[in-house]
């Protein structure tokens, strides 16, 4: 009897501890939320002369900074909507900077599937998990829309469709310009 109460109890606080957190997520009271600064990190990239970048390269530009990886199907699934929006917003000033999070010792692995994409955005690489947790990513794909200013406009965790007219709609008016490319 003692057992099955001690049983009940952690099951029901247990239930409290995932509804708080579910919560905290669905209201989005992240620290790392629209209106916040985007926090800095530091990722390296992936040429022949691997450097490491981070958010104050990108300071006074539109930046959609994605946070993927090879193994993650939504991640490859919403590839081709960031390609499009990159093409069609990049001439205006739009950076489209994809960091894959797969274990260190896989750029290979990363650079393969940027080859066989054919993904033209620049795509860095952050394998210890720092990103994700300076981001409050909870899974990936993440993504967040920074302005200008260096503020977080938008956050998406999932997979998503980026080349929609509302969001292509959001990135004009961020680019100061038309949602309709030249």
């Amino acid at each position: 009897m003692r057992r099955g109460l001690v049983a009940g109890a952690l099951a029901v606080a247990g239930a409290i501890g995932l509804l708080a957190w579910g919560g905290a997520f669905a209201t989005g009271s992240s620290g790392v939320s629209p209106g916040s600064p985007a926090p800095d990190f530091r990722a390296v990239t992936l040429d022949a002369s691997p450097r490491p970048k981070g958010i104050a390269d990108y300071r006074g530009q539109v930046v959609l900074l994605n946070l993927w990886a090879t193994w993650c199907g939504p991640c490859e699934w919403e590839m081709p909507s960031l390609e499009a929006l990159h093409r069609d917003f990049a001439p205006q000033g739009l950076r489209v900077v994809a960091v894959a999070v797969d274990d260190p010792g896989f750029e290979q692995r990363v650079r393969d599937f940027v080859a066989r994409k054919g993904l033209t955005f620049e795509i860095l690489s952050e394998g210890s998990g720092k990103i994700e947790a300076d981001y409050e990513a909870r899974g990936i794909p993440a993504t967040y829309l920074i302005g200008k200013d260096g503020l977080i406009r938008k956050r998406v965790a999932g997979a998503s469709d980026w080349n929609t007219p509302a969001n292509r709609a959001l990135v004009a008016q961020l680019l100061g310009g038309s949602a309709t490319p030249p």
